[in-house]
C-alpha cells in the first residue's frame, strides 16, 4: 500500500510559479514510478508529468514541457512538481499518483495504482 498526500497548491498570477509536493508513505519509495495528472472543470483528467522508478527518466505532456519539472527526493519520500511560467489554462486540480507495476506508457492513468486527494491550482490572468 502507498499513501499519497499533495500540498502546495494555491492561487497565482499568470507567469508565476508554484511547487507542488507529494509525500508518500507505505511501500519503499524507490520501487514505484510517480506521476502527476490534472483535471480542469468540465474536462477529462490529463497527464502532466511522470518519472520512472528504474531509470529516473522523466516524461512530460507537450503542454507543460519546458515549464514544469518533476523530481523526487528519496530521503524525504517526496515527489515534486515545479511549475513555472504558469498560464490560466494550467488551472486544475492536480493529482499525485504512484504505480507499482511496470508499464510501457507512464502517460496513461492505467499505469498507476494509488492516487492522492488532489490540490487546487488556480492561475489568474
Amino acid at each position: 500500500q502507498v499513501q499519497l498526500e499533495e500540498s502546495g497548491g494555491g492561487l497565482v498570477q499568470a507567469g508565476g510559479s508554484l511547487r507542488l509536493s507529494c509525500a508518500a508513505s507505505g511501500r519503499s519509495f524507490s520501487t514505484y514510478h510517480m506521476g502527476w495528472f490534472r483535471q480542469a472543470p468540465g474536462k477529462e483528467r490529463e497527464f502532466v508529468a511522470a518519472t520512472s522508478w528504474s531509470s529516473g527518466t522523466t516524461y512530460y505532456s507537450d503542454s507543460v514541457k519546458g515549464r514544469f519539472t518533476i523530481s523526487r527526493d528519496y530521503a524525504r519520500n517526496t515527489a515534486y512538481l515545479e511549475m513555472n511560467s504558469l498560464k490560466p489554462e494550467d488551472t486544475a486540480v492536480y493529482y499525485c499518483t504512484a504505480g507499482v507495476r511496470w508499464s510501457p506508457r507512464l502517460s496513461s492513468g492505467n499505469a498507476y495504482d494509488y492516487w492522492g486527494q488532489g490540490t487546487q491550482v488556480t492561475v489568474s490572468s
